[in-house]
């Protein structure tokens, strides 16, 4: 056998793992979070309930155009693979590391909350916070070396207990007997310089809870019908997704007054406390549990497949590209492990994090550019699916990404520096890497 043919990913993905991994890789413990932070910034339910609207439909308009891109071009990477096929190598190489990090940093920091969490409900496990952590990472690196078959099972199995936990959240919420709700404001208080800083801000974090929404593209290599099953993974998972995000928000303030959820750090279990008693902590500790093991799951899978086409397209060592014969990349899986190993010794998440979404706005932002630009100079490339609507929903799309960035970068100036800093950082590492190829 060829490594060629060696070292190609299998086909044994279908249309339940797409929708799985979307709500798996989507729906983490930030929704239980953030809603205090964002209840602080904004003090008023209609705009709070419209942010997260405006935030999902963002997603879904970007879907849309993920559809037709990753049905366009089926390869694992995900974005990545777009944008080199659109705007050259470096903007490939730039946008997929860029990916990468985003993308390889949340598996050690959901291990060692998972520990944290477990440390809840054990008090006992108290001092071996850190030796649980990696005994999951390396649980689950174990799970994925035997195979995409077994990790796409427990993707499956986690998500749909995940999206039950949540239903019934929001369900025993609205039993309650519930506070009055806010009417809608009349004036324009709106427009004060603060609340239109704490309205970026809160999408900055809104997007970040959604991120992960795009999950589906980085297997379409895997997947054994593409252009039938990404459309419709997508469609329904954000759909879903949204759906679940703006519910846990209603429910939250039925039972909650706005002032209470703002002084909340974990509004869901203050929430829960009201509703199930004494043991409310309890309930949303394990529907944490659930959210994070299904999340750590598929946060998993994705880098080793960017890291894998990263490294078919020579912006990484060749043997990223080796595929064991559970359909595995193995070298990617454990390179991706060690890094997540290393951030859990060092446990410096913050700053990592402060910029996710940045990069994530970036990344997409230039997808649906790729999206026009591929139009245009490769007409006739097959396309299985046309965006709707296209060109103006794709540039609705880039204008909301641009009009995002500008705002981060108005909110969040040190995370846009730091990025500016890769940037600068990268073309050169880009030449080297090119000489070699």
């Amino acid at each position: 056998m060829s490594d060629s043919t060696k070292n190609q990913l299998k086909k044994t993905l279908g249309l339940s793992f797409n929708i799985a991994v979307l709500i798996g890789g989507t729906i983490g413990v930030g929704i239980l979070r953030t809603p205090g932070t964002i209840a602080g910034m904004l003090d008023n339910y209609w705009l709070i309930i419209a942010s997260w609207l405006f935030g999902g439909i963002y997603v879904l308009i970007g879907a849309n155009s993920y559809a037709e891109l990753a049905t366009m071009l089926p390869k694992a990477g995900g974005s990545y693979n777009y944008i080199k096929r659109a705007f050259g190598d470096y903007a490939g190489f730039l946008s997929g590391w860029f990916d990468y990090i985003t993308n390889a940093i949340p598996p050690a920091f959901y291990c060692i909350v998972i520990s944290e969490y477990l440390i809840i409900l054990f008090p006992v496990l108290k001092s071996y916070s850190t030796v649980m952590a990696i005994s999951l990472l390396v649980a689950f690196v174990l799970l994925h070396l035997s195979g995409v078959k077994n990790g796409s099972a427990i993707q499956q199995i986690t998500s749909f207990l995940k999206v039950i936990c949540f239903v019934c959240l929001v369900v025993a919420c609205f039993m309650y007997s519930g506070v009055q709700l806010a009417p809608i404001p009349k004036d324009n208080s709106f427009f004060q310089f603060g609340l239109i800083f704490g309205f970026f801000k809160s999408l900055q974090l809104i997007i970040g809870t959604y991120n992960g929404w795009n999950s589906v593209c980085f297997f379409a290599e895997e997947n054994d019908d593409p252009s039938k099953n990404i459309p419709k993974s997508l469609y329904t998972g954000v759909l879903l997704v949204i759906a679940i995000y703006v519910l846990v928000n209603a429910a939250f303030f039925h039972v909650l007054s706005i002032e209470n959820v703002a002084k909340s750090n974990l509004a869901a279990a203050d929430v829960a406390n009201i509703i199930f008693g004494k043991n409310g902590a309890i309930i949303v500790t394990v529907i944490s549990i659930f959210s994070l093991i299904s999340i750590l799951n598929a946060f998993m899978m994705i880098p080793p497949r960017i890291l894998y086409g990263l490294s078919r397209d020579g912006f990484f060592t060749q043997k990223g590209t080796n595929v064991n014969k559970g359909g595995t990349p193995i070298t990617a899986l454990l390179v991706s492990s060690l890094f997540s190993l290393f951030l859990i010794y060092i446990g410096s998440f913050e700053v990592l994090f402060s910029f996710a979404a940045f990069t994530s706005i970036i990344v997409w932002g230039l997808a649906y550019c790729s999206l026009i630009k591929l139009r245009n100079s490769e007409p006739d490339l097959a396309r299985p699916y046309k965006s709707f609507w296209y060109p103006w929903t794709t540039i609705l799309a880039i204008v909301a990404s641009i009009a995002l960035l500008g705002g981060f970068i108005f909110s969040d100036p040190k995370s846009f520096i730091i990025i500016v800093g890769i940037t600068i950082v990268s073309y050169p590492l880009f030449l080297v890497l090119k000489r070699k190829k």
